[in-house]
This record gives C-alpha cells, sequence and structure tokens, in this order.
C-alpha cells in the first residue's frame, strides 16, 4: 500500500464529556461524568462486552442522544455541523451496490468536489488502501477485509478531524487487520484523531497513545497507553488485562 502526501495537518478533535448520561428501560446505560480525549495518536476504548463502548462511541458521533450531559469538539457544542467534520465505519460496514471507485466518488461529489478532483483523489486513496486493482469491481464481491478498507477509505475521503472506528478488525485475519492497522496509523499521523473500540487487548497495544477502559457504562480508568499496560491504576484494570475481570 501507498501513503498518501502528507497535506496540510489537522490539529482539531479535542473531545469533551460532561455530565453524560443515557438511560433506557429504567437503568443506567451509559454514565460518564467527565471525560477528555485529545492530543496526537489513536484513543482506544477497552472493556468487556457490555460495557457501553459501541454506545459511547455512537454518542460521540451524534447518534444517539444522550439524556442528559454535554459533548464538545474543540469547545463547540455537537450539532449537525460538528457532525459533518467527522466520520464513523462501522464493525458491519455498509457498501453501497456500486464498484469500488463508485463508492468513493459518492462521498466526495456530496462534498462538492469536481470530477478532476474527484479522480485524482479516488486513485490516491485507493493505492493507499491497495486496492487500485480493484476499482471497477462491485463492492459487494469484495472480501471481509477489503470491504472494511473501503469502509475507512470512505470515511477518510472526507479528511475529517475525527474518525471513530468501532471494532474495526473484529473477525477478521492477521493480515487483513494489519492491512486496517496501518491505515488507521497513517491517518493518525498525519494529525487525524482516531477513537476505535476494540476488544483486542494486543491490538491496544500496538496502537493506542491513550486508553479508556470502560465497564457497566462507565469509564473506571484513562491513562496513557504505556502506563496503562505497564501499571495500570485501578483493581479494574488489572483484572481486565489478565482476563479476571467479572462484567
Amino acid at each position: 500500500m501507498r501513503e498518501l502526501p502528507v497535506a496540510e495537518t489537522i490539529r482539531h478533535g479535542v473531545l469533551e464529556i460532561e455530565g453524560l448520561r443515557v438511560r433506557a428501560d429504567g437503568g443506567t446505560l451509559l454514565d460518564v461524568p467527565r471525560l477528555v480525549l485529545g492530543g496526537p495518536g489513536p484513543t482506544v476504548i477497552l472493556g468487556p462486552n457490555g460495557a457501553g463502548k459501541s454506545l459511547l462511541l455512537r454518542c460521540l458521533h451524534g447518534l444517539i442522544r444522550p439524556d442528559r450531559g454535554a459533548i464538545r469538539q474543540d469547545g463547540v457544542p455537537l450539532d449537525a455541523a460538528i457532525r459533518q467534520r467527522q466520520a464513523m465505519v462501522f464493525q458491519r460496514p455498509v457498501l453501497l451496490r456500486r464498484t469500488v471507485a463508485a463508492n468513493l466518488d459518492y462521498v466526495l461529489r456530496r462534498r462538492g468536489l469536481g470530477r478532476g478532483d474527484r479522480r485524482a483523489r479516488i486513485g490516491a486513496l485507493l493505492a493507499e488502501g491497495g486496492l487500485a486493482r480493484k476499482a471497477r469491481q462491485s463492492a459487494r464481491s469484495l472480501s471481509g477485509g477489503e470491504a472494511q478498507r473501503l469502509a475507512i477509505l470512505r470515511a477518510l475521503a472526507i479528511e475529517p478531524e475525527v474518525l471513530f472506528l468501532d471494532e474495526p478488525t473484529s473477525a477478521l485475519d492477521p493480515a487483513a487487520t494489519q492491512a486496517i492497522e496501518t491505515l488507521v496509523k497513517r491517518a493518525s499521523r498525519r494529525g487525524m484523531r482516531v477513537v476505535m473500540v476494540s476488544h483486542d487487548i494486543g491490538q491496544a497495544r500496538r496502537m493506542a497513545r491513550d486508553v479508556v477502559l470502560m465497564r457497566a457504562g462507565r469509564v473506571v480508568e484513562h491513562a496513557p497507553a504505556a502506563a496503562f499496560f505497564a501499571a495500570p491504576a485501578t483493581l479494574a484494570a488489572r483484572q481486565f488485562l489478565t482476563g479476571t475481570l467479572v462484567i
């Protein structure tokens, strides 16, 4: 895969949560008094099943409206304009019934790029993701790893300030996982704020600048990755890393 040229570095995307709460059926699904995500390098959100990781991600992208609390990006409350500066890739991406190149063209055309600019951008993206030879192939015929790469490229096409990834390598083989991690690392090095949910501790070790550990809808630890893995500050983190954390 060939890396896109480094253009203007994005230095935005500081996310702040204050008093966030999501309730359903009389119970609290998410309760985050305060959380600030900023700085270079990916944030990886870890935790057992049902911890609220994906729910938090959807709140940060405005897909779920909390019962109370505030979410801000660069000090501005989350709204439709902010969401236009974000992108999200789901665990099971939905691709358009078009060619690989046309999936990218659709996004770029909606952003108002002219035909020539779209063609150049599509070529660079496909080279970046190792999909240049599949440009005219139906997107629905791609393998799981290729489809996820295309979904990420489609998100990167709009050059978002914040990229949300919800377990992007779940059920993929090691080679496909490595290809996706490479794409994400390159985007992060170009200054994009990356927030990724993962269930894979090894992936978090490889990818994260900082780690958020969640349990039962709450953040139990947020620390630089090196400190989190070398000397976790909470019992829950120590139990999670040793596989003994009870949900």
